[in-house]
């Protein structure tokens, strides 16, 4: 008798370690991905993990956190909360970018990002209007300058997470 989708084994894609300090902290559209580390641009700041399912499961839970792999049948369901990348928000005036590397997706620095910045890339056309909802529904400092990121960490904040890395690096 064949599995059923739910009990077959997942295949999980692990990404590499960032080689930034990173962290996830409440911002004005929920989580987002801050960095404690200068970033320089051009720079892969953090790859995009999560379970390899088909097209047709990633069309049935159709949302959030999804990765189209190029040229085959699968997508990156990135839900899991091990998942860093996926706290890295949208935003219409982005400061990084996703990019393909083979069948790895990484979100790499557009411009040099200081410590204590939100790390945001724009999603894409489709996402921000069947998703996000458009410009009604978007949060980011373009829509919204009063309220929408880029989030920058309080400096006291930064001391906070300057703290951990060093207790947690030892």
């Amino acid at each position: 008798m064949p599995k059923k989708e739910s009990q077959k084994k997942k295949v999980v894609i692990r990404p590499e370690p960032s080689k930034f300090h990173l962290v996830a902290k409440r911002s004005s559209s929920g989580l987002g991905l801050y960095t404690l580390d200068k970033i320089k641009k051009g720079r892969k700041i953090i790859q995009y993990g999560g379970y390899r399912i088909t097209d047709e499961e990633a069309e049935k839970h159709y949302g959030k956190y999804l990765f189209d792999i190029i040229d085959t049948k699968y997508t990156i369901d990135g839900t899991p909360r091990w998942n860093l990348a996926r706290y890295a928000n949208h935003s219409c005036r982005p400061n990084a970018e996703a990019i393909w590397y083979g069948q790895e997706v990484w979100v790499c620095a557009r411009k040099n990002i200081l410590p204590g910045e939100e790390i945001v890339y724009d999603y894409g056309t489709e996402y921000f209007r069947d998703i996000i909802g458009g410009v009604k529904n978007c949060r980011c400092v373009k829509h919204h300058p009063a309220h929408g990121h880029l989030g920058k960490l309080m400096e006291k904040e930064m001391k906070k997470f300057a703290q951990k890395k060093v207790v947690n690096s030892k």
